[in-house]
């Protein structure tokens, strides 16, 4: 089920077509302000500023890092070409979507859609391309660092992959209570080595 006012934004050609938009909801009493829009990306009602919310909750510290240090790479990359008068390709909507989808469903182990290829390509060259699109950006910001880290979540797969392998672990030998109580305490251990 699609909830409403949550997954991909729609594209608003202004801040003030924006405004206008999510200003009926509040004014019909719908929402209360822009806080209850549960968009993958949105601009933060509190703060001048995008919130990105489309990654997975991580434990571990230094990959939350990489993935803010990426967002913040992409945003000033695509306003880079902004201010050169490049554009970014555009996709439908739906075609994002199943990309979206194939990432919510497999992670990183299925690939991806390249739409300009019209292939399934593995993540690793995929995450190959995002960084050399992003690295002087990050650079500029100095996060290249960071941005590398993201071999790691590559190497080793993302924070779901791992819960799941731990809950899979503990049915061998248990019920499901006791799977659920060992990927608790994996989080609490992940959790606790960044501190």
């Amino acid at each position: 089920m699609h909830l409403p006012r949550s997954g991909l934004p729609p594209r608003f050609a202004s801040w003030d077509e924006y405004t206008r938009t999510t200003g009926a909801l509040i004014e019909l009493g719908v929402i209360e302000d822009t806080s209850k829009i549960w968009w993958d990306l949105r601009p933060l009602h509190s703060y001048p500023t995008l919130e990105t919310r489309i990654f997975d909750v991580s434990p571990r510290l230094e990959h939350a890092l990489s993935l803010a240090a990426l967002t913040q790479a992409l945003h000033r990359m695509l306003l880079r070409l902004r201010q050169r008068n490049l554009r970014w390709r555009e996709y439908d909507r739906f075609l994002i979507s199943e990309n979206r989808w194939r990432a919510q469903r497999y992670g990183i182990t299925e690939g991806l859609i390249d739409f300009g290829e019209r292939t399934i390509r593995p993540f690793d060259p995929l995450l190959d391309e995002f960084i050399g699109l992003v690295s002087e950006d990050a650079e500029a910001l100095g996060s290249l660092t960071e941005i590398n880290t993201l071999w790691d979540i590559s190497q080793g797969g993302t924070n779901a992959t791992r819960q799941r392998q731990v809950h899979a672990e503990a049915m061998v030998s248990g019920d499901q209570a006791s799977a659920g109580r060992a990927v608790v305490r994996y989080l609490i251990e992940e959790f606790h080595m960044e501190l």
